[in-house]
């Protein structure tokens, strides 16, 4: 499972939702994941080291983990089922290790906190990723439809919106943080 790093937090100036976009490690495949303003607010407020006077909910599930004899281990996103995201935080708990369904935003509000891996699923990278030229912008490949056999036309039409936004997208004007919120 390719590795990932949170690259940007964006907001989509279509309707005002905020898009993390996810980038692999050793290549430069982009997966934005559309998620909600609080878990949005959630990884940035870690992201940019702020400070908050008491934990935030991400901050409660981490200390839970770690006061029960946890330890997290790593998050991925495992599947894109009718564009909708499916993540799991992977714990450690009394040497066995247990997979725990989430959203991916919960999941990457996690990782942030307990600076663990990230990972994404090869056949979610390949329905749902977009590939950057050195200029920042998407190339498009004619072929991606009969190259990805897994991908039915209803899902393709699904993932519309994902290609709408990337269309939009342009990663060089974050901040030297990363965040674009």
């Amino acid at each position: 499972m390719p590795e990932v790093v949170i690259d940007s937090i964006r907001v989509s100036m279509a309707n005002y939702q905020r898009v993390i976009i996810l980038k692999e490690k050793d290549a430069n495949r982009y997966l934005p994941i559309w998620i909600g303003p609080s878990e949005a607010d959630s990884i940035a407020v870690r992201l940019q080291d702020m400070s908050v006077p008491r934990p935030l909910t991400h901050d409660l599930l981490c200390n839970l983990v770690t006061s029960l004899g946890g330890v997290i281990e790593s998050i991925s996103v495992t599947d894109l089922q009718k564009d909708t995201f499916i993540a799991s935080i992977t714990l450690r708990v009394n040497e066995e290790t247990i997979d725990v369904d989430c959203r991916p935003s919960d999941a990457l509000a996690i990782a942030v906190r307990s600076q663990v891996a990230i990972f994404v699923e090869e056949s979610v990278l390949a329905k749902a990723s977009v590939i950057l030229d050195a200029d920042g912008n998407p190339v498009t490949d004619e072929n991606a439809e009969t190259e990805s056999p897994n991908i039915g036309a209803e899902e393709l039409r699904s993932l519309s919106a994902f290609a709408d936004f990337i269309e939009e997208l342009n990663l060089d004007d974050s901040d030297q943080d990363g965040m674009a919120v």
